[in-house]
Parts: structure tokens; C-alpha cells; sequence
């Protein structure tokens, strides 16, 4: 999903960069020429008409007359900016700030004119300059800031929006800046003090209420997002930003009809804004629709083919697709690189790291989930038993909502790093600084992934692993880890990486403590069995649908239990009911809701169905562990085999199948047998602490 609160900031900024822009075009340096006021005054009724060639034949005049008025060099070295002809304008504004070193237009003229030779540290030097020789100049702090952001250097950045308050304390834009830098930083009670005084002083203006919308969103604070983001649209109507906003909250409250409506209105407006049509196409991936959210996804990408929101969106979908054959994804995938990986490769350049023999490794981990995630369940018990005299360990962190799982990482990891709000560029070089021997990307195409930094290289070894289950399409990652059972023999051709395969599953897993015992056999006192399914809508295609209904024909006294967030919303509760209905399957033997946590629920049931051609993830590792047995179908790589990698791993092969037929008899044949299934409860739990899936400390070991 797209990053709200980095979108939100580029808006802001492209807005601001335009603002400069008209600044410089209209309103020409005002400082006071002494000597010749008249031409000064000709001069600047020539640039307020838009007529460059009078401007600089009148500020040419002044110069002539005194040769020695720096305002007369700076005016006309306005005009050769104007003119691009930037050689021409350095030349001047440098002569004007040696006559006149306190000529804070012209430090400020020169700051912009080494921004534009893409000299970046040098221009905020200037800045730096201008406003301690004025330190009420307003644009002065606002383009350092801009510049340091660029940079990188969130917390400088921070510190120089503060220092402008304290001498400009009603810019409500200043505030504006500072809450969305302190979010970034992890400060957010100090971010949402900021925005309050941006509404305080600007109540009428949209913006503050939408910055506030979108820190909301991050930290999942939806119901006062919506409420945020409404007062943003009654003050503007035609903020397509302030719309798409609110479709983002709606659509995390699982309030998918109203969300809709929010995204084609920011349509309206704007028809060619990329997150709305990606957010569109991520409503109709929430209804499993996954052909209307494939078309949302490529209108976005004919808008902006390098988009990593639309690209992300699009493959994410590609892998649920229920009929398209694997080949044909893949294609998709190449056609990302293509877009997005091959320009980048201009960025290569030789590493410079010291020989590793004879020190740590340095291995840098980079994730938007460093906090209470489904991937620390995986990624948590590595962190801790990683032997530090062997390794050093980086932290790259993109997460904006921390809690006390980030805490955690920051205690455990060598070194922590914030990646909110940085440009690609400036993590790419942070990378390089560190020396990162080994970049890990543990998102792929999940929300918040840094593929661009990773289709730069910037370290000598990278790896994808983890968080989505499948290849980046980028070959500028060196490998996919995996094992043989999830990429098998064969498979190559389907990876822009190298596929490397551990002699074990690619994971290791801790359950949470909160789980409880696993208890009897439901099946056993009630007479019936109870299938289980904890899964979002779009893993249930009507491939799902027809094997799973052709069960419960089979088994006419089963239950079928579907549980998850997504179905707390009506619409989608209801389509899927309707699909089984024409299947055959009368409604009461449906129980379609969401229960969290899920511990009791699955206590309650007595087999998981896993689905295809997209496998489960975190909830086939719980369901063995709370004793409920899967049965899973083996097909696409590596998508569609994560559930034969769990249960060849735990010892329990034989619930893999190959075919729809045969996962429909595997099932049939498991539910038919109470007792064996009892013995399965009361050994899984057991058989899941003894096998590689919980070792610990042996899969950190073979990871290192």
C-alpha cells in the first residue's frame, strides 16, 4: 500500500517548490538601490510585465552609472537567473555579495543558483548564511530545510524549521514543516502539537488538516483520519489530496463502499492522480475483484510507468490471480525492471568495503515492519540470537508508527536507522557509508518496500527474503533465499534473483505467548467437523470457492469457518456468501466474520484449508501450533508452495497436494477419521517445538 505521510510530504513540497519558483520569476530582490532609483524602479516594472530584455537593459543602466552598487549586480544577476544563463547570474550575485557582504538577496540568489548546479551542501551553507544575517527571511528556512531533506538530514532539517519559528512564530506553515519532519523522526506527540498550531494559525486552510489525516493514517488512527480529512474537503472541495486521504482511512476501517466513493471523487478532480487510481485498485483488491484492481493498477502506471506504488500494487495482484499462468506473471515482473530497475543502474558504482576477513560482518536489514508485525514473528528471534561477535547488525527502518516492538529492535540491532522521509538517493548513500556487506530486503512489493535503493546497489551482496514471498524482478538483488521445496529444480527462470536454497525452510518462527493451550478436539463432542480458513478475501477466488464447496458437499454435516479482518465489512461478508450459495452451500453452514485474536477461534475448529494458488503465510504456522492440521496445494513458485515448505519441515508431507482433486480427497479423508485427528491435536503442537521451524538459534547460525 502506498505510504501516506511520505505522499502527503511530496505534495507539499512540489507545492512549495512552485511557490519558490513564482517567487523568483515575479518578485525581483527589493534591496534598495541608492544611486539610480529610477532605473532600479524601470527595472522592476519590467519584470512585474514579464520582459527580461527591459529588465536587464535598465538594471544594466543602474550598473553602469555605479559600478560599485551590489544591489545593481544582484538585480541583474536575477535576471541572468531568470534567463538561465546561470554562469552569467553566479558571476554577478558573487560580485554583489564581495561589495556588500551583508547582501542577504544576493546570498540568497546564490544559494538558489548552486542548488541549480546541483550543488546541494553548498546551497544550504548559503541558506545557513542568509538567514543569520536576516533572520526573519522566510524562504531561507524553508529551502534549507527542503535541501537538507533531500539530503537526508531529517533532524538538521528539523532544527532549522525550529530555529525559524522562534523568530517567525505565526507561520503556520513552518509548523506545517516541523510536524512532518518530527513524524518522520518518531516524534509524534511533538508532530501532532505542531499540526494543532498549524490549524491555530490557519484555520481556514485545508492543508494543516490534511498533514494532520495523513500522521493519522500512519499510526492507524483511522476514525480521527476520516474526521480530519472530511474538515479538509468542506474547507476545499477540490482537494483531490484531502479526498484521497479519506479514502485511505475508509478503506483501512474496512468501509470499502464509502472509500470508493472517496477515490473516484479525488478522480474527478484530478483524473490522472496516481495514489487515488492505485488506492481504487487496491478497494477492488480488497473485494477480491482482481481484474478491475489490475486495470486501476496498469492506468496508474501508463501515467507514471516508474511509480513504486502502482509497480507494487500491480505485481502484489498478479500473484493472487487464480488463472494466469506463472510465465505470464513473470512478465510483469520484467517489465518492472524495465521501467524501474534498468535507469538505475547508472547509479552502480564500485564498493569500497574493507576486506572482511578478520571483522564482523555487516548485515543490514531493511524493513517498513520493525514494529508489532507479523514478519517480527519471523525476524525477532534472528535479531536475538545473532552472534555479535560474528556479525554487526544494521537496522533500516521505514516503519512510522513505532511501538515498544521497535523499542526492542533499537536495543537489540548494532545500529538503528530511520529511513522516514529520505529520498532513495540519500538511503542509498547511507547504505554505502555504513559499508553494508550483506542489504537484505525483507518487503519486496509490500507497502513501504526501498526497492529503488536496492535497484542501486549500494551494497556488494544483496538478498531478498521474507515479507512477500515471491522475486522483486529486480536482478540488481543477487539472490532470492529460499529452499528446493518452495523454488524448485527448475524454477530459475521464474527469479530475477539467484535463487538460494537453504538445506532447511527459509524460516524460523516464535509463536505469541498470549495463544494458550491448544485443547481438545472440537470434532470429538460435537459430532461434526469444522474447517477453517483465516485469510483475506482476495486468497478466495472461485477456484477456492468451487473446491471448498465440493467438500462440504462431500462432508454434509462440516462447517466452514472464513475469518478475517476484511470481512467486517458487509459488502464483501455477503459477495462471498453469495459465491457459495451458487455453489450449492446453504448460508447457515457459513460462519464469515473476524475474531482477534484468533486463539479461541481456532481452538475451535479441527482442520485449516489453506488456498491457492496463493498460500497462507503466519496463520499455517499458527494453525499447526494451536494442533489444527492443513491441507495445502503445491502449485506456483514460490507463492503457491509455502505451505508444503511448513509441513515438510514439521513432518507432514502427506497433506501436500498436487491437484484440486486431490486436496479435495486429502481433506475428505482427514475429517473423515476422528480419532487420527485427535492424536494430531494432541502431537502438533509438540512436533512444531522439536522441528527446524522453531529452531532458533540453529536457523540463525545456518543464516549467518
Amino acid at each position: 500500500m502506498w505510504d501516506w505521510l511520505g505522499r502527503t510530504f511530496e505534495k507539499k513540497r512540489a507545492v512549495l517548490h512552485d511557490k519558490l519558483q513564482q517567487s523568483l520569476s515575479i518578485n525581483a530582490p527589493l534591496t534598495s538601490v541608492t544611486v539610480h532609483p529610477d532605473w532600479r524602479k524601470l527595472g522592476s516594472q519590467a519584470l512585474d510585465d514579464n520582459n527580461l530584455a527591459e529588465a536587464e537593459r535598465c538594471y544594466r543602466m543602474a550598473l553602469s552609472l555605479a559600478p560599485r552598487d551590489a544591489s545593481a549586480h544582484v538585480n541583474l544577476g536575477f535576471v541572468k537567473l531568470e534567463q538561465k544563463q546561470l554562469d552569467h547570474a553566479k558571476e554577478l550575485v558573487q560580485k554583489a555579495v564581495e561589495l556588500d557582504p551583508d547582501n542577504f538577496d544576493g546570498w540568497y540568489i546564490l544559494a538558489r543558483i548552486y542548488e541549480l548546479e546541483l550543488d546541494c551542501s553548498g546551497a544550504i551553507i548559503l541558506l545557513r548564511k542568509v538567514f543569520t544575517i536576516k533572520p526573519d527571511f522566510r524562504l531561507a528556512y524553508r529551502d534549507c530545510s527542503r535541501l537538507l531533506q533531500l539530503d537526508g538530514q531529517n533532524m538538521q532539517a528539523l532544527e532549522v524549521i525550529t530555529q525559524g519559528i522562534n523568530f517567525l512564530p505565526d507561520e503556520a506553515e513552518f509548523f506545517l514543516e516541523a510536524g512532518v519532519l518530527q513524524f518522520g523522526l518518531g516524534q509524534v506527540t511533538e508532530a501532532f502539537v505542531s499540526y494543532e498550531r498549524a490549524i491555530v494559525l490557519a484555520p481556514e486552510a485545508p492543508e494543516p488538516y490534511i498533514n494532520m489525516s495523513a500522521a493519522l493514517i500512519s499510526i492507524s488512527a483511522l476514525t480521527a483520519a476520516v474526521e480530519q480529512s472530511q474538515i479538509a474537503i468542506r474547507l476545499n472541495p477540490n482537494s483531490s489530496l484531502a479526498h484521497d486521504n479519506l479514502g485511505v482511512a475508509l478503506l483501512r476501517l474496512d468501509r470499502t463502499e464509502e472509500a470508493m466513493v472517496a477515490f473516484e471523487a479525488a478522480l474527478s478532480i484530478d483524473p490522472t492522480m496516481v495514489s487515488a487510481l492505485c488506492n481504487l485498485g487496491s478497494v477492488y483488491l480488497a473485494r477480491a475483484k482482481l481484474d478491475d484492481a489490475i486495470v486501476q493498477d496498469r492506468r496508474a502506471l501508463s501515467l507514471d510507468p516508474t511509480s513504486i506504488a502502482a509497480n507494487s500494487n500491480l505485481l502484489f495482484a498478479l500473484n493472487y490471480h487464480p488463472d494466469l499462468d506463472a510465465n505470464v506473471i513473470y512478465q510483469a515482473y520484467e517489465q518492472f525492471n524495465q521501467a524501474v530497475g534498468v535507469p538505475l543502474q547508472n547509479t552502480w558504482a564500485p564498493h569500497t568495503n574493507a576486506d572482511a576477513a578478520g571483522r564482523r560482518l555487516r548485515i543490514g536489514y531493511v524493513s517498513p515492519d520493525f514494529r508489532v508485525h507479523s514478519v517480527m514473528r519471523f525476524l525477532g528471534p534472528i535479531l536475538m540470537h545473532h552472534n555479535m561477535q560474528a556479525v554487526e547488525v544494521y537496522a533500516y527502518s521505514e516503519a512510522t508508527s513505532l511501538d515498544h516492538v521497535t523499542e526492542r529492535v533499537k536495543d537489540i540491532a548494532s545500529h538503528w536507522r530511520s529511513t522516514v522521509g529520505m529520498t532513495d538517493a540519500a538511503v542509498v548513500r547511507m547504505v554505502r557509508a555504513d559499508q553494508i556487506d550483506v542489504l537484505v530486503d525483507l518487503a519486496g512489493h509490500t507497502g513501504g518496500n526501498r526497492l529503488k535503493v536496492f535497484a542501486c546497489r549500494p551494497a556488494p551482496v544483496s538478498v531478498s527474503w521474507m515479507g512477500f514471498g515471491y522475486t522483486t524482478g529486480l536482478p540488481a538483488i543477487d539472490y532470492y533465499l529460499t529452499d528446493a521445496t518452495s523454488t524448485p529444480v527448475g524454477s530459475e527462470h521464474l527469479f530475477a534473483e539467484k535463487p538460494w536454497r537453504m538445506r532447511r525452510a527459509p524460516y524460523v518462527y516464535r509463536p505469541d505467548l498470549a495463544m494458550g493451550d491448544v485443547g481438545p478436539l472440537p470434532a470429538a463432542n460435537r459430532g461434526y467437523v469444522t474447517f477453517c480458513t483465516l485469510t483475506r478475501p482476495v486468497r478466495v477466488n472461485h477456484r477456492v470457492v468451487r473446491v471448498w464447496a465440493e467438500i462440504l458437499r462431500r462432508m454434509p454435516t462440516a462447517r466452514l469457518v472464513i475469518d478475517s479482518k476484511s470481512y467486517s465489512d458487509s459488502v464483501i461478508r455477503e459477495g462471498l456468501i453469495t459465491q457459495f450459495v451458487n455453489a450449492g452451500i446453504a448460508p447457515e453452514r457459513l460462519d464469515i466474520g473476524y475474531h482477534t485474536p484468533p486463539w479461541d477461534l481456532m481452538r475451535s475448529v479441527d482442520i485449516s484449508l489453506d488456498c491457492f494458488p496463493h498460500n497462507s503465510g503466519t496463520t499455517l504456522f499458527e494453525s499447526l501450533y494451536m494442533g489444527v492440521p492443513y491441507i495445502t496445494l503445491a502449485g506456483r513458485p514460490s507463492v503457491g508452495r509455502l505451505g508444503a515448505t511448513i509441513l515438510q519441515s514439521v513432518g507432514h508431507p502427506q497433506w501436500v497436494a498436487t491437484t484440486e482433486d486431490e486436496y479435495t480427497d486429502l481433506v475428505v479423508s482427514l475429517a473423515s477419521d476422528v480419532p487420527r485427528l485427535a492424536q494430531y491435536r494432541a502431537n502438533l503442537r509438540s512436533e512444531m517445538v522439536r522441528s527446524p521451524l522453531m529452531d532458533e538459534v540453529g536457523f540463525t547460525r545456518a543464516l549467518e
